[in-house]
């Protein structure tokens, strides 16, 4: 007797995505037609009837409005061939897990700063995606099962950080702490200090840039701009910990909201670009004379949230090896620990 299960394949999966921060407000079938073009509507108003579609575990209509950060649960999807799908969709559908060796094990298990029964905090290294795109083969996300560590589970996603941006990065470990943490995130109940170096020194010394920001598409692909009429508000704070004469700028920062590219956009838009940031400033953003690589110079260096069963997480980052050279050449302070925002409690 045949195994139909065999006959048909591998089950498919249920999947869990996160609301970006570019798709704020979106309304969710639109937001599932840019995730999931080959499913027409009719196929989406009967798995929202059913319940398989659900946003933060709940039930949602078509109408309903997105934040970032909330996770949406993606059942097994039928197969449909409607109008062809874009292709770097089909690409991402078309991709399979990869399979990582014991190395890329031991080095990703050695970036967790932080872990217990319901949250890890890692310290991502520049350079790696947390989610896949357009010819994005190694992730993040693909990489999250090597995390399970006496879970059952794989962790979940519930904020990001750009890929060229090293530092903490929070992940869930089951459904109830991904709910709080999201909740914490969308709430602005954590904080997300930065470190920085710029090229230039800002002025005032401690400020907050307040410049709405939208994503246009250029030359290069996507990138944001400051856009006051039809962008999104973003909020950062900075401060200038130390600074090199008028050359450089060792700087915290601490974005209150959470745009895509926020940082790099408004310290660029202040003069005073992000070291390394070659995408926003071209090369405005490099410095001659030390040896320093041509990386981006931003580190989430700190990480304070709510833990999901009470009491606060607090984790730090230690400076990256790639932004070491800078720090040397320049002669900042590598172990400030304090938090430069407490006054703005």
């Amino acid at each position: 007797m045949s195994d139909a299960g065999d006959a048909r394949g591998p089950a498919k999966a249920v999947e869990t995505r996160m609301v970006a921060e570019d798709e704020a407000d979106m309304r969710l079938d639109r937001w599932f037609k840019r995730h999931f073009p080959a499913v027409g509507h009719g196929a989406l108003q009967k798995l929202l009837r059913t319940g398989q579609v659900r946003v933060d575990g709940k039930r949602a209509d078509a109408n309903t409005r997105l934040a970032p950060a909330q996770t949406v649960r993606i059942p097994p999807l039928p197969d449909a061939t409607p109008a062809p799908v874009p292709a770097d969709a089909q690409g991402a559908a078309k991709t399979p897990r990869p399979v990582f060796s014991d190395k890329d094990v031991a080095a990703l298990r050695a970036c967790v700063l932080y872990r217990d029964a319901d949250v890890i905090v890692l310290d991502k290294p520049a350079g790696l995606a947390v989610q896949g795109g357009t010819g994005q083969a190694k992730h993040l996300d693909a990489m999250l099962d090597l995390l399970k560590f006496d879970a059952e589970g794989r962790p979940k996603l519930v904020h990001r950080l750009d890929k060229d941006t090293s530092g903490c990065l929070v992940l869930a470990r089951n459904g109830f702490a991904a709910t709080r943490l999201t909740e914490s995130f969308r709430g602005r109940d954590a904080r997300k200090i930065y470190w920085a170096i710029t090229v230039g020194v800002p002025e005032p010394h401690q400020g907050r840039i307040d410049l709405s920001l939208s994503k246009e598409m250029a030359a290069g692909g996507e990138r944001m701009m400051v856009d006051e009429r039809n962008g999104q508000r973003a909020q950062s704070y900075y401060t200038v910990l130390e600074h090199a004469h008028r050359k450089a700028a060792f700087v915290a920062l601490w974005p209150r909201t959470g745009r895509t590219h926020q940082l790099r956009v408004h310290m660029n838009a202040i003069g005073t670009p992000i070291l390394g940031d070659g995408k926003y400033a071209g090369q405005a953003a490099f410095l001659d004379g030390a040896d320093m690589k041509r990386q981006l110079h931003l580190h989430a260096r700190r990480i304070i949230i709510p833990h999901p069963r009470g009491g606060m997480i607090d984790v730090t980052a230690p400076l990256p090896d790639h932004m070491r050279p800078a720090w040397d050449y320049f002669g900042f302070s590598q172990n400030l620990k304090e938090d430069p925002f407490t006054a703005l409690d």
